[in-house]
């Protein structure tokens, strides 16, 4: 039904099997769909280790989002093998120590910059890249972001709270000038997820407590999984009209000051 049978996906921000990004490549390839993936550097190393528990083999290519060459040649790279793609997953973002866990006042412009550029620019950086692919041959295809509520402020997260915000920007504005080209452009807000990125925020475990506690639907930090239908659902023709759009995958906790009935009866 989600008509991904010879697709073809590129996934970002895979670093190992607790990612959503490892469990999104997992279901398209298990939906029928080819995928290729990114990591840089050392941790490149990490991310192959977890491309060879996926269900088929997977090429991984070189990407650091803070050179802007790498985006340039990444799209070459993509073309060479496919010569057009259906899709992407933007799931990568990072901030120094000093612009998270209570450093918000203090944090230099660079860090703050740095925030900003990985959370949210790189979006614009990936999308603009591989547009020429994504409406190759009459595709109209689709680009999907993670994101994290930032209706609100939340103790921590302080400047990747603020790129993040700034990343609902940018998906509207990419939805905006390449929606000309048939090319969707979404985010899914997640609740909080224990990953490599979530537990470098000191006040992961009080976030996470709180939304297992008072998310209508309840919530796991621990099965990043659940998050990968909303993915899917976006990456696939079912969303063909959806575009610029922020779908909340978090148990309903944005929707809510006070969370569940105390008596637990929403559960």
């Amino acid at each position: 039904m989600l008509g991904f049978e010879g697709r073809r996906y590129l996934i970002t921000g895979v670093l190992n099997e607790d990612s959503i990004a490892w469990h999104t490549a997992r279901a398209l390839q298990e939906a029928g769909a080819e995928v290729l993936l990114t990591g840089f550097g050392r941790s490149r190393r990490i991310t192959e280790a977890a491309a060879a528990e996926l269900p088929k083999p997977v090429e991984v290519l070189e990407l650091d989002i803070t050179r802007p060459e790498d985006f340039t040649e990444l799209a070459r790279e993509v073309a060479e093998r496919w010569g057009g793609l259906d899709g992407a997953l933007h799931a990568v973002a990072a901030a120094p120590q000093d612009a998270l866990s209570g450093n918000f006042l203090t944090t230099p412009v660079d860090s703050a910059t740095f925030a900003f550029r990985t959370a949210a620019f790189s979006l614009h950086a990936l999308a603009t890249s591989l547009a020429p692919l994504l409406s190759a041959d009459g595709r109209r295809g689709s680009v999907v972001g993670l994101d994290f509520d930032s209706s609100a402020a939340w103790a921590g997260y302080d400047w990747m709270g603020v790129s993040k915000a700034a990343l609902g920007a940018v998906c509207r504005y990419l939805a905006l000038y390449l929606g000309a080209d048939g090319i969707r452009v979404n985010l899914v807000a997640a609740g909080p997820v224990e990953t490599v990125a979530g537990r470098a925020i000191s006040t992961f475990d009080r976030i996470a407590d709180r939304w297992e506690a008072e998310a209508p639907l309840g919530w796991d930090r621990a099965d990043p999984a659940r998050v990968t239908g909303p993915v899917l659902f976006l990456l696939s023709d079912l969303a063909a009209t959806v575009t610029g759009e922020i779908v909340h995958a978090d148990g309903g906790m944005h929707a809510v000051h006070l969370g569940g009935p105390t008596d637990g009866s929403a559960r």
